[in-house]
């Protein structure tokens, strides 16, 4: 089968690998329709290396993808050949202090789709997983769209995360595809006033079409949130892994605020001012991934499918992956999902 493959820093090449066969009865052969450049893709294509998960060469990339089941194991229950599916790309133990414990997402023995070290990723013609990462969807939901439910479910996790009922003044800092989420999980979960920023304009003008009470531009005005909210935040969502929003958080946050970190720096180190900090009792709360948020993405997504369809602003066939990676990596177009499609 055809596979796109890093080869090197910004480097991606189509090579013909091996077929993945099932090797458990509760495996399944699934046919990949479309994956969802992320973030951390553009990590890997761009540095090499998330910290210490470091990409030994070649290794195939990609994470948010659908597909169509093409064959299962004896033991499969869950799907049948021919459905249509999400694919949750952690496969997990069940059996260790974190499973048990329901956090299956720090899962000890936690293998994730194109994580070095771990799964060879989904831009391939054909992926096997286990039947627990396969989540069915309508046949008439666009596979191509739904790949938009992975980014999602780290939207509605973190929104799960801020475990107050207090927060009512939300920021949320960068409106990439998570930051996006974060507020659509928001607009779903709770009533609140949320002030969005990024330094790409056509995401912004998404956000406030998303229902973003208050949008701005860092480069391009002085002004921000201190304008127009006082108190200070309740909460914040960093969702663009940039040490200015870190240090930015702490200035609008009141006394006793939270911040959820979200984004992943492409730093090893970040810092804060510990004065502020203490003063402030800011808490500090990182989000992993998602927990057990998949299906709920998936009934998200298809209730909203005009919007989630307005988030996939490119799309690419398989062999323009390099492409796809190149306009995501560089923000150039106003980009804020693109997509690679291979069926």
């Amino acid at each position: 089968m055809k596979a796109v493959v890093l080869t090197g820093i910004r480097q991606m090449e189509m090579q013909n690998v091996p077929n993945p066969k099932l090797t458990k009865d509760t495996d399944v052969l699934l046919k990949v329709a479309a994956v969802g450049v992320c973030g951390s893709d553009i990590h890997y294509y761009t540095e090499g290396r998330i910290g210490d998960q470091v990409v030994r060469y070649p290794f195939t990339v990609g994470h948010e993808c659908t597909a169509i089941v093409e064959k299962i194991g004896s033991g499969v229950t869950r799907v049948k050949s021919g459905d249509h599916v999400v694919v949750d790309p952690a496969v997990v133990c069940g059996n260790c202090s974190q499973c048990l414990v329901g956090r299956s997402h720090t899962c000890l023995h936690l293998r994730f789709l194109g994580c070095p070290g771990q799964l060879q990723g989904s831009l391939s013609e054909y992926i096997v997983m286990p039947q627990e990462c396969c989540y069915v969807i309508h046949t008439d939901t666009p596979l191509s769209h739904a790949v938009f439910a992975e980014p999602l479910s780290i939207g509605i996790y973190a929104v799960r995360q801020m475990n107050s009922p207090f927060s009512e003044r939300i920021g949320i800092l960068g409106a990439g595809p998570i930051g996006l989420s974060v507020l659509l999980a928001l607009r779903k979960e709770r009533r609140s006033t949320t002030y969005i920023t990024d330094k790409i304009d056509k995401r912004l003008e998404v956000a406030k079409k998303f229902g973003a009470d208050w949008i701005g531009n860092p480069n391009k005005s002085d002004e921000d949130i201190r304008n127009h909210e006082s108190p200070l935040l309740d909460t914040i969502f960093e969702c663009c892994g940039e040490q200015d929003a870190l240090n930015q958080s702490l200035e609008l946050l009141r006394p006793g605020g939270k911040l959820l970190i979200v984004g992943i720096p492409n730093i090893d180190r970040v810092s804060f001012d510990i004065s502020k900090l203490r003063r402030k009792e800011i808490c500090i709360q990182n989000v992993r991934r998602q927990n057990k948020c998949i299906q709920a993405a998936i009934d998200l997504a298809e209730k909203n499918k005009t919007k989630i369809a307005s988030l996939i602003t490119h799309k690419f066939p398989f062999e323009k992956a390099r492409d796809a990676f190149e306009l995501v990596s560089s923000y150039e177009n106003g980009v804020v999902k693109a997509v690679i499609q291979l069926i």
